[in-house]
């Protein structure tokens, strides 16, 4: 899985997100910020973060996690555009958000307890997710460049995958979509501020 396999049309979205960001942002505050949550499941991960005006931003997230090795693996991306609206002023305090959600997957042979109809140990499951969710969440400054954010998000998921009987080479199963409520992000963030 690489950053290519990304669909045209997808990064084509992505760059129009991200030109109007920053052209809708002129001398405003720019943030550049990585999840240490999302760091510690061994997925790199970067978000930009624009100043719109005083108390509202947008943020673009990406994570990819190409890696499988052993018997159990989880390879996936992720892309999180997100709008919020801060209750103070923009990188300060508490916050309120919009986000949306999309990515594909190809996870074998692990188990998720929350989604325990879609994902089965013994088996790999591939495919793609769309989904949308509100957040909520408390920015700290740590100095004059950087600050920690903390952030949840509760949502809906549309996925559909399908399934195969073991790792690369198993006979296909099945395919499937499911629904899902519940978490959506959870991040632990540094962030970082481009002057």
């Amino acid at each position: 899985m690489t950053l290519l396999m990304i669909p045209k049309s997808l990064r084509t979205i992505i760059l129009l997100i991200a030109l109007m960001a920053v052209s809708g942002a002129c001398a405003q505050r720019y943030a550049l910020k990585n999840n240490v949550l999302y760091d510690a499941t061994l997925t790199p991960n970067l978000g930009a973060e624009v100043q719109l005006d005083s108390t509202t931003t947008v943020q673009l997230f990406y994570g990819i996690n190409p890696w499988s090795g052993g018997d159990k693996w989880i390879k996936h991306w992720v892309l999180m555009p997100e709008y919020r609206h801060w209750f103070d002023k923009a990188f300060k305090g508490w916050f309120v958000g919009a986000h949306l959600m999309g990515g594909e997957f190809n996870i074998n042979n692990v188990r998720f307890p929350l989604l325990p109809s879609i994902f089965k140990k013994g088996m790999r499951e591939e495919g793609w997710f769309l989904g949308w969710g509100a957040t909520v969440g408390y920015q700290w400054n740590l100095s004059e460049r950087w600050n920690l954010e903390a952030s949840l998000g509760l949502g809906y998921v549309y996925i559909h995958y399908d399934r195969y009987k073991c790792g690369h080479c198993g006979d296909h199963d099945r395919n499937g979509h499911a629904n899902y409520f519940g978490p959506t992000k959870a991040a632990l963030s540094l962030v970082y501020f481009i002057k």
